[in-house]
Formats: structure tokens, C-alpha cells, sequence
């Protein structure tokens, strides 16, 4: 019953997502439709990555299911805020460092292939370097206090598990916006699409994450997936230097063919996978 109220409350945000796209064509034209969508696509695409960190945090500590949701609403809007300050900063220097998208696109280039690599499959959140200096600013205890962030023992203020995974989810936005925001870049530096389009992708990042935490085989190949799409736009940046522009229709183009075949080799996997144990 998650699962579907999950996939219902998607389906509700992508059809609002739609009419926005809708209302930006009428009032913005075709350009800044296309370069919407491809925003929308990019940020919802590079978003499932990190929802596969949350499923791995939240394993981690333990955190029950009933008491996931506060963690993620308090992380969606902590992300709705980090966006913007990072879009703001990012237009602004762009605008004065047009030699920084390329930059940009060398990063994106690193982090699309570190995403071949196996290296995040063994993290230790635990030894996080965010957890490592909430410890220092205040205790933390080693069991769940149901809801609460905070708790009182023996006269002294701790946090919770429930609060510490916040944290890593909130530090990983972070890291993950460097990849998310520059992705966007390479379609447009717009600041009201930029931003418009990652606050609709977010938005239904918590429905994506029941769903996906329900079918998680579904997406056993997304990582190779997000991993092309950042070397793509990684790769559409650094030509810029060369004054080699892909045009936004065949990029988004492009992204979406990835996307879509990431799911569809993860789904016929996970069928031959299912019917050689039958």
C-alpha cells in the first residue's frame, strides 16, 4: 500500500512538473520548455543515486521504516534551500568565469567514472566525516528514541541515530549537488529553469524513494546509467571550450535514451536472474 499511495503522489508531482513545463512554454517559449525538461530529466536521473544512499544510511543506523519519512521531508526541504544557494553562486560566477563550465565538466567527467568503480559499495557511515563532527559538537546515543532528533540523559543533550542520518543525508546533498548542478548547467544557466526544474525533481524524491526501495533490482544498472549521463554532460562542458555546443534538444535526447536503457537492462536482468532460480 506504500509502494502505490508512493507511485500515486509521483505520478501527481510529474503531472505537475508537466503543466509547469506547459506554462513555461507559453510564457517563455520553446527554447525554455526544452531546456526545462532536460533540467527535470537530469536532476530526477542524477536524484536516484543518491536515493540509493539514503536506502544504504538508513540500513546503516537501523532507522525503522514509520520513522524514515521525518527524515526525509526535513531532507527535501534542506535540499530545496541548498539548491538555490548553490544555483545563485554557480550563475554568478559562471556569468563572470565562462572558463568554469569547462571546469565543471571535468568534474562531471571524474564523477561519471567513478561511478564504474565499487568503491561505494562498503561505506561506513558510522565513520562519516559529517558524523565525526556532530560527535564532536554534541553525543550521540546508539538507539532510536522513536521520532525525536534529541534526546535528555542524565542532564545532558544527545542526539539521536534519527539526527545523525539526517546529517549524512543532508552533507551528501551536498557533495551531490556539485554533480547535479553542473549537470543542469551544460543545458542551461537560466536561474529561474535551473532552479525551477530541480525544486519539481525534488519534489517527488520521497515517492521515488518507497518506490524504489520496494522495486530496488528494478534499478540494478542505474549507477552505469548516472554514470554515462554525468560523463555526457561532463563531455558537452569541456567542448564548450572548444566552442563545440551539442544543441539542448539532442541532449536531452541523448539523456533520456541512457536513462531509459539503464531501467530496461536492470528490469531484464532481474527476469533472467528470476527465471534461472525457478
Amino acid at each position: 500500500m506504500k509502494a502505490k499511495k508512493s507511485l500515486l503522489n509521483l505520478i501527481f508531482w510529474i503531472t505537475l512538473s508537466i503543466l509547469f513545463n506547459i506554462f513555461i512554454f507559453y510564457t517563455r517559449g520553446e527554447t525554455a520548455a526544452i531546456e526545462y525538461f532536460g533540467g527535470y530529466i537530469v536532476e530526477m536521473s542524477l536524484s536516484l543515486d543518491n536515493l540509493f544512499l539514503f536506502l544504504m544510511v538508513f540500513s546503516s543506523f537501523k532507522i525503522k521504516e514509520e520513522y524514515q519519512e521525518k527524515v526525509l521531508l526535513y531532507g527535501v526541504i534542506g535540499a530545496m534551500i541548498l539548491r538555490l544557494i548553490f544555483i545563485l553562486l554557480g550563475v554568478a560566477m559562471i556569468s563572470k568565469f565562462s572558463f568554469l563550465l569547462s571546469i565543471f565538466g571535468v568534474i562531471l567527467l571524474l564523477s561519471g567514472f567513478k561511478m564504474f568503480s565499487k568503491e561505494n559499495d562498503n561505506i561506513q557511515f558510522h565513520d562519516n566525516f559529517a558524523i565525526k563532527i556532530l560527535k564532536k559538537i554534541i553525543p550521540v546515543t546508539n538507539v532510536l528514541h522513536g521520532q525525536k532528533f534529541f534526546v535528555k540523559q542524565n542532564k545532558s543533550l544527545y542526539a539521536t541515530p534519527l539526527f545523525a542520518a539526517l546529517i549524512i543525508i543532508e552533507f551528501s546533498d551536498i557533495i551531490f549537488a556539485i554533480d547535479s548542478i553542473p549537470a543542469i548547467f551544460s543545458i542551461t544557466t537560466n536561474t529561474f529553469i535551473v532552479y525551477t526544474s530541480n525544486i519539481f525533481a525534488i519534489l517527488g524524491l520521497r515517492s521515488m524513494y518507497y518506490i524504489l526501495q520496494k522495486m530496488n533490482n528494478m534499478f540494478k544498472f542505474m549507477r552505469y546509467g548516472i554514470g554515462c549521463i554525468l560523463i555526457f554532460t561532463g563531455l558537452k562542458l569541456v567542448l564548450l571550450f572548444w566552442n563545440i555546443e551539442i544543441s539542448v534538444t539532442n541532449s536531452v535526447l541523448i539523456i533520456i535514451t541512457i536513462l531509459l536503457s539503464s531501467i530496461l537492462i536492470s528490469s531484464v536482468w532481474d527476469e533472467l536472474i528470476n527465471k534461472s532460480k525457478s
